[in-house]
């Protein structure tokens, strides 16, 4: 055991109005905090980067290469695979437009939706930042092996399949 792991592992837990906690996280073994400060730098310093040098920030980036790989789709559908909230998105979307990154129209089946599509420009701009991203996952899992990264990627995605499994745990159920 580290020594850093030893201290933490003694330090007695924070107290609250009610005296000492019962429980404390251990934050080295806390998956939902590890993926989350993992998913935080990560996105952060493709900000800085992207921004910088594509003029790009990481969620466009991210909707850049969910419609490379989807033309044609919705808004929602964004949502779904991406993870974030309508707002943010029809927001970055609109701003996206503005900049000639995509195109918006109506869809031909549905006119209550619209389809989004990468515009030219904007997949110059994927091509652009693609690489740079390659760059970057390939140096974040060089600490692993070819067997430990597919391992990786195989676990992270059944994790990823699973995640109903921790809707509405601890939400108070309406009518109680």
């Amino acid at each position: 055991m580290s020594r850093n792991r030893q201290q933490r592992a003694a330090r007695p837990a924070a107290t609250g109005r009610t005296g000492r906690a019962e429980q404390v996280l251990d934050l080295d073994r806390y998956v939902p905090a590890l993926i989350t400060f993992i998913a935080n730098k990560l996105s952060r310093t493709a900000t800085v980067l992207y921004q910088k040098r594509f003029d790009v920030n990481v969620t466009e980036w991210r909707i850049l290469a969910l419609l490379a790989i989807e033309p044609e789709i919705s808004a929602a559908r964004i949502c779904h695979v991406i993870g974030f909230d309508k707002g943010p998105v029809s927001r970055t979307l609109a701003a996206m437009e503005e900049r000639g990154l995509v195109a918006i129209k109506a869809d031909q089946q549905d006119g209550r939706t619209y389809s989004i599509s990468l515009t030219a420009k904007g997949f110059v701009a994927h091509d652009q930042v693609i690489a740079v991203a390659l760059e970057r996952e390939r140096r974040l899992l060089s600490c692993l092996s070819k067997g430990e990264r597919e391992t990786l990627i195989e676990l992270l995605r059944r994790v990823h399949g699973n995640l109903d499994a921790v809707r509405g745990v601890g939400e108070v159920e309406k009518g109680n």
